[in-house]
Formats: C-alpha cells, structure tokens, sequence
C-alpha cells in the first residue's frame, strides 16, 4: 500500500501548515541573506531541516525520504553537473590556450563608446557566455571584460548584472528548462516555447532599459538605435529557436545574431559623440590593443562553433534516435510507485512517478563533451594536459556541484512528502493573482539559491500543483517561475560575490551594488508577473 500524502499539519489549516511546510526556506534565506554563509552550508542545513519536517512532521517513512533525496541529488549530478561540467571544460580550453583574448578583444575593440561596449559586451556576449556555461561564468568574464575597457568594478558589475537577466531561463545549453521539465513532467518543448514568450518581450528593452539605467534617459538617446537592434535582434531569435527548435541553443543562437546585428550596425553608424566613462585607472584604447588577422580570429571562436554543431547533430531525430538506444530508463528503488498523491492537490489519488532516465548518449552534455574533445584537437592541447584540465575544473566545481545535489535533494524530498504541495495550497489562495505571484515566486528561488535550475527544481511543481488548483495553464505557470526567477539573478549574493571576485569590488561597493540591484529587480520581476497575468487572461499562450 503506498504511502498517501497529507497536506495539513498539526491541524493547523493550509496557511498555518505552509509555514511549517516552508521551513526550509526560510532557513535558506536567513542563512543566505542575514548570516551570509556559503551556497554549500545553506544547501546542505535545508536539506537537514526538511528530512526533519518530512519524516517528524509529515510522517513519511524514513526509508522513502532518503530515496527522494537520493533520487533529486542524482537528478542534479546527471544529466546538470554533467552539462555544467563540461560547458565549463569548453571555456577553460579556450582560456588556456590564449583563444579567449582574441575572443575578448575581437569583440572588444568594435566600438569606444562605452555604451556600445556595455551593448556588446554584457548583454550579447554575456548572454552567450550564459549560453554556453551559465552558473556565474558570464558575469564574471564580461565584468572582467568591461574593467579592461576602463569600466570601474561598480560600473562594470552593476551593468553585467542588469544585463544577466535576458538569457538566464536558457543558460548553461538550457539546463534550467530542462531541469522544470524533469521536477514537473510537462513537455520540455512546451515549457520552452512559453518560457520564450515570456522572457522574448522582456529581452527587447532590457539592452535600453541598463543603458538608461546606467546612464539616464539622454544616454540612451545617443545610442538608441544599438539598443534597439540589440533587443530586437536578440528577443526575435529568442523567441523563434525556444519555440522551433528547443532550449539548447536559444542564447547561444540569440547572443550571436545580437552581436552579429551590432557589428554590422556599427559598420553604418557611429554615435553622435563618444561616450566615455570614469575611470579608476588607465583605459585600454582601440589603438592599445592587439591586431588579430581573420584566421587568427575564426580560430579563435572554432570551440563555440564545435558547440553549436554538436548541439544541433544531437537535436536531428535520426541521430537522437541512434543515441537513445542506449538510454535506460527506471523506477527508482524505493520511491516510484510507493507515494501516492492526494485530493485537492489531484483530482483523484494518484501514484506519484519517480521515473530516473540515463541517456548518457542522448544528453545535452555529451554533446559539450565532444565539443570540447574536438576544440582541444583542433588547438593542440596535449592529452596529458587535457586530463590536468578535466581534474582542475572538477575541483573548482566541487562545492557547486554539492551545492546543486543538495538544492536537487532538498526540492525532491519536499515533492514527495508533500510539503510542496501545501505551500502549493497556500499559495492557491491568491486567487486570479496567482500568475503575478508565481512569478514573483520564481524570483525569491533564484535570489535565495543564485541559480534559476534550482528555483525551477524547488518551485516547479510548486507552480504545476496551484495552477491546476486554479485552473490555469500549469505550463504557462511554471514558465513563469524561471522568467521571473531570472529577474533575481541580479541580487543573489554569489552572482554579486562573482562579480567582485572578477572586477576587485570592495566590500563596501558590494552593499552599495545590492541596494543599486534591489530596486531594478523588483521592478522588472514584477513587469514578468504583469505579462503572465495578460498570457493568463487576456491572449492565452
């Protein structure tokens, strides 16, 4: 007989128990936002606290509750560490063989009107970047880029991490839609295709919106034209590729039709006066910089091509087909088929699925790992040293890794005991207002964990259960928790802590740099919420 969730506890009623219920997060933001304690030890005491709420105050059996966080760390070891892992490997083999500064500088030394770097740099560059590792890397290569440019660390940081919100629901190859798909069961291409008309309108003004920012209104003016290029070349591709193609290549294909868009702007027109900023040492000018031939350039940027093709050949369904062959799929012990769900978070009770699948071929990160095979071929990067490198950058990741695998654990074991299911209950109270609030929820996920993977893996059946409750699309819903959730990027304390680790911020310019980002968050989280509230009701999607 499997084990049946209840949501209410203590006989306190849904509100009473949801308090209860969100413990963990509570504790997770009093760790992370009050104490300031690391990603890793605020991960790990949630973990503690719910199997303590789980098996003390929901009753769950004990043997269940292990395998639930068992099966939600595995989740985030494969197929999300794997994506990170190698995504990360792809960038390290560039940076040691040198090819990253002709990258940086080739896209660098276009324009020295720091506007249009801001442009270039943080927003379309950054994106790819996001694309293509995601998990902080952006924000610290193109705050490190921006200081080169004569950007002060504030500067530099506060405009990369405006900028790091347009292309965060897809970063790392798309990993944090692949990751709602798999905590909620929807349709990955569905989730995509709405997660896409979510963040596209809000990608269009985010390139004027930091300008304006930044600078004012007046310096907007100057620039308008790149601002609107670069928004609208960029949401255009957003949009088409999340809803023809798929989340692997979205910012990857967006970024690069962004910086493209820019780069033959700039061939035509040039800013009525050249926009300079204050600067806390000496600036390295167009001239100062070294020339690179187009070869030198095109081989520069092969690793990223080699990206790009992988990805697309494991996307075309012969070859996805060969791939899966290999796949296994199974119930994990001990878990699938042993809870059962309830009324009125389902409408009759119903196994809960814990359905584990290894398609070590198939997944997006094998294809990253034959990426970065082939860029160390191509650049000549020995094997031995190859080999060095994959032990480097498995000792950087440890302690996000653990991080992910306890944020995975912690968000599965509150699924299956249900404790989801009753903030889910609670949160049904807002009634008509829930897709403004479920967005608004997505951004407390990523403010508190610094990653919109685990904000979609700890709310997104959160979203799933409360939009079914109401009545609403559970898609729509849950697409808004990572479009939303993007906004908080911004004021996570490890995406800051990234940026001062990358521009030497002080410590004092760090509180200064929140306070800056708080208001600027807020604002665009809520203008998420108030178009999922027009999907919703007004022209459904």
């Amino acid at each position: 007989m499997p084990w049946q969730q209840s949501y209410t506890l203590f006989g306190l009623g849904h509100f009473g128990s949801s308090l209860i219920a969100a413990i963990p997060i509570f504790l997770l933001l009093f760790l992370l936002g009050v104490k300031r304690k690391a990603p890793w030890v605020a991960s790990l005491s949630g973990l503690g606290i719910t199997f303590v709420i789980a098996i003390g105050a929901y009753r769950m059996p004990v043997v269940e509750a292990v395998s639930a966080a068992a099966y939600g760390a595995s989740f985030g070891l494969f197929p999300i560490c794997w994506i990170v892992f190698w995504a990360i490997a792809l960038y390290r083999v560039t940076l040691e063989t040198g090819k990253f500064e002709i990258i940086k500088h080739s896209i660098g030394s276009v324009s020295q009107d720091a506007r249009v770097q801001a442009l270039l740099i943080a927003f379309a560059f950054g994106a790819f970047v996001e694309g293509a590792a995601g998990f902080g890397t952006p924000v610290a290569v193109a705050a490190a880029m921006l200081a080169g440019c004569g950007f002060s660390p504030f500067l530099a940081s506060a405009v990369c991490l405006l900028a790091n919100t347009a292309p965060v629901a897809f970063g790392s190859i798309g990993i944090p839609v692949v990751t709602l798909a798999g905590v909620t069961g929807l349709p990955l291409d569905k989730l995509a295709a709405s997660v896409g008309r979510l963040c596209a309108p809000m990608s269009l003004i985010i390139p004027g919106y930091l300008i304006a920012a930044m600078w004012g209104p007046r310096a907007l003016s100057g620039v308008l034209p790149a601002a609107l290029v670069c928004g609208g070349v960029f949401a255009s591709v957003q949009f088409l590729v999340s809803n023809f193609v798929g989340p692997q290549l979205t910012d990857i294909l967006a970024s690069l039709a962004a910086m493209g868009g820019l780069l033959i702007l700039t061939r035509v027109w040039r800013p009525a006066s050249v926009f300079a900023v204050q600067t806390e040492g000496p600036a390295i000018t167009v001239q100062e910089r070294p020339q690179y031939s187009t070869r030198e350039i095109v081989t520069a940027w092969m690793p990223y091509v080699f990206l790009v093709l992988f990805v697309l050949l494991w996307g075309i369904k012969p070859i996805q087909a060969a791939l899966n062959s290999a796949t296994v799929i199974f119930g994990w012990p001990a878990l699938h088929g042993h809870i059962q769900r309830m009324p009125p978070v389902v409408l009759k009770p119903a196994n809960y699925a814990a359905m584990y699948t290894l398609n070590f071929l198939s997944a997006s990160g094998t294809s990253c790992l034959f990426a970065t095979v082939c860029s160390a071929l191509f650049l000549g990067f020995g094997v031995g040293r190859f080999f060095k490198l994959l032990v480097s950058v498995a000792r950087q990741l440890f302690l996000p890794v653990l991080t992910t695998a306890a944020v995975l654990a912690m968000a599965f074991l509150m699924n299956y005991c249900g404790a989801t299911g009753t903030i889910g209950l609670a949160f049904a109270a807002t009634g008509a207002m829930f897709p403004f609030f479920g967005a608004l929820l997505g951004w407390l996920g990523v403010f508190l964990t610094g990653s919109d993977t685990s904000a979609n893996a700890l709310f997104g059946s959160l979203q799933e259960v409360t939009a079914n409750r109401l009545h609403l699309d559970p898609i729509l819903m849950a697409a808004a928790n990572s479009s939303g959730g993007v906004m908080g990027k911004m004021i996570s304390l490890q995406t800051i802590a990234v940026a001062a680790a990358a521009t030497g911020m002080t410590t004092a310019d760090q509180a200064k740099l929140f306070r800056f980002t708080l208001r600027h968050s807020i604002l665009l989280a809520c203008c998420v919420g108030l178009l999922a509230l027009f999907y919703a009701y007004v022209v459904r999607i």
